[in-house]
């Protein structure tokens, strides 16, 4: 694989400049050989989350789909542990079309059910996600009006043109677009007035601890006011107390989504008789 050189150092392969880009990269052909093993064996599960009403926290506004794979041993692996790794490959086009898939199935066993669900720009260059979306829409034309496609700041801003043009198409399916991670990248606003964002999820950098931090309070209240500017309801993300849930409803957030609201769940809430599932946003 390697040798040592004349000193006794082991050389590294091409491309690599130290031994931790040489760690990273091992680590990461490990987690890509992981995800592609589960894909394979169709060992692949969404859990839920809910996402509260700002003004009526007890109320549902929607949940979020969140896919999971299970390992070789059964251990369930969030999609933050793979889909950096994954994301630019056919591996994270494929976990794009299961998370769609699920999702679309969820909806059309639940007419009550609002569900968001993560993709990435990329997908929609993707013939195969394309069928996935249009396939499920035919099956259940109510589909369209419950489902919420989540695409992160750093997806969108790096292909503005093509994000924009597929928001628009899907606009008389019904579908609502959520900006995910806003303010973690570097918004183009000149792009962000030409989208068709109907939500933006505020970073959770900005929430955790957020009564008791000032810069977080201002960063937080900037980002607000821009979404109100463009008619865009506001997430507030990572809300894990008490008091950061009661500041960010003092300050007028419209959804709150955090381990303070419940944490995702493999088994879908709205099929235990103590939760209900509210479809409208506020």
């Amino acid at each position: 694989m390697h040798r040592p050189d004349d000193m006794g150092a082991w050389e590294l392969p091409e491309g690599l400049e130290s031994p931790l880009d040489f760690a990273v990269a091992e680590r990461n052909r490990s987690t890509m050989d992981m995800v592609r093993n589960a894909l394979d064996r169709q060992d692949v599960v969404l859990a839920f989350q809910p996402v509260v009403q700002g003004a009526r926290p007890g109320n549902v506004a929607f949940y979020e789909g969140l896919i999971r794979i299970l390992d070789d041993t059964g251990r369930v692996i969030p999609a933050s542990d793979f889909i950096e790794a994954a994301e630019t490959s056919q591996i994270g086009r494929k976990v794009d079309c299961l998370a769609l898939e699920m999702g679309l199935i969820a909806l059309s066993e639940n007419p009550a059910l609002r569900l968001s669900i993560n993709m990435s720009a990329r997908s929609i260059g993707s013939p195969h996600w394309m069928r996935v979306l249009k396939d499920g829409l035919r099956a259940d034309p109510t589909a369209g009006d419950r489902l919420i496609l989540e695409i992160t700041e750093s997806s969108a801003m790096m292909l503005p043109d093509l994000v924009g043009a597929f928001m628009h198409d899907q606009q008389c399916s019904g579908i609502a677009f959520a900006l995910d991670d806003f303010g973690a990248g570097h918004t183009s606003f000149r792009y962000l007035r030409e989208f068709y964002f109907d939500l933006v999820k505020i970073d959770s950098q900005f929430i955790r601890g957020i009564a008791q931090s000032a810069d977080n309070q201002v960063l937080t209240a900037a980002l607000q006011s821009i979404s109100r500017h463009f008619d865009m309801f506001t997430v507030a993300t990572g809300v894990e107390t008490a008091a950061d849930a009661a500041f960010l409803q003092q300050i007028g957030i419209d959804c709150m989504q955090g381990y303070y609201y419940g944490a995702p769940t493999i088994q879908p809430p709205w099929k235990t008789p103590a939760r209900k599932c509210m479809p409208q946003i506020p």
